[in-house]
C-alpha cells in the first residue's frame, strides 16, 4: 500500500494497519525527512491518544497537517501507536 501526493510516494509498505477508516504506516516506510512537526493546537492537546500532526514539505510546497501519529493511544487504538496516518491531499491505496 502507498500514500501518495500527486506523483510522489510518501510511504510504501505491506505492513499497514487499518483503524477507524484510516491506514497507518510504520515509520520505517515513510519519507520522514519530508515531514515537519506542527505546533499542537488546543484540539490536539485535548486528544486522548496524544496526537502529533505533521506538515508535508515536498517540491517547495507545504501541505499542512496531512500526517499524524498517535504517541500514546488508548488501548482500543494501541495497534497504531507510533504509526503514521495520512489524509486530505494525500491519497492512500
Amino acid at each position: 500500500m502507498q500514500a501518495r501526493l500527486r506523483d510522489r510516494v510518501i510511504a510504501d509498505s505491506d505492513d499497514v494497519v487499518e483503524c477507524k477508516g484510516y491506514q497507518y504506516f510504520p515509520p520505517s516506510a515513510v519519507h520522514t525527512e519530508w515531514l515537519e512537526k506542527t505546533e499542537k493546537t488546543q484540539s490536539d492537546r485535548a486528544c486522548p491518544h496524544g496526537v502529533q500532526f505533521y506538515d508535508l514539505l515536498i517540491d517547495g510546497a507545504r501541505h499542512k497537517r496531512v500526517a499524524w501519529v498517535y504517541e500514546a493511544p488508548r488501548p482500543a487504538m494501541q495497534q497504531v501507536a507510533g504509526r503514521f496516518g495520512f489524509w486530505e491531499a494525500v491519497e492512500v491505496g
